[in-house]
């Protein structure tokens, strides 16, 4: 089994920064995929960013150029740094490992972004 421990989540005022981190603990191994998405109230769950162990990163277009995500495969670890947040950014964000055809999620940690 894979479990996923987020944290770094918060509140913080539009234009400010986060950065979420998610430990990664079990019979984890390569390749694999990390990643974030984000559920915001009263929407379906959503891409925000993913990296390939190689290093290759994808982000969808809404964080493009204010996210980076970062990996750190000794401690398979992801992080997600977060700048120049705005309040739709607010929702729950869950890290994801995708790995032998399976998909693992973290628990959720919650980013609220204030007008």
């Amino acid at each position: 089994q894979v479990q996923l421990v987020e944290s770094g989540g918060g509140l913080v005022q539009a234009g400010g920064s986060l950065r979420l981190s998610c430990a990664g603990s079990g019979s984890i191994f390569r390749p694999n995929v990390m990643g974030w998405y984000r559920q915001a109230p009263g929407k379906q769950r959503e891409f925000v960013a993913a990296m390939a162990g190689g290093g290759s990163t994808n982000y969808v277009d809404s964080v493009k150029g204010r996210f980076t995500i970062s990996r750190d495969n000794a401690k398979n670890t992801v992080y997600l740094q977060m700048n120049s947040l705005k309040p739709e950014d607010t929702a729950v964000y869950y890290c994801n490992i995708f790995l032998g055809g399976v998909s693992f999620w973290g628990q959720g940690t919650q980013v609220t972004v204030s007008a």
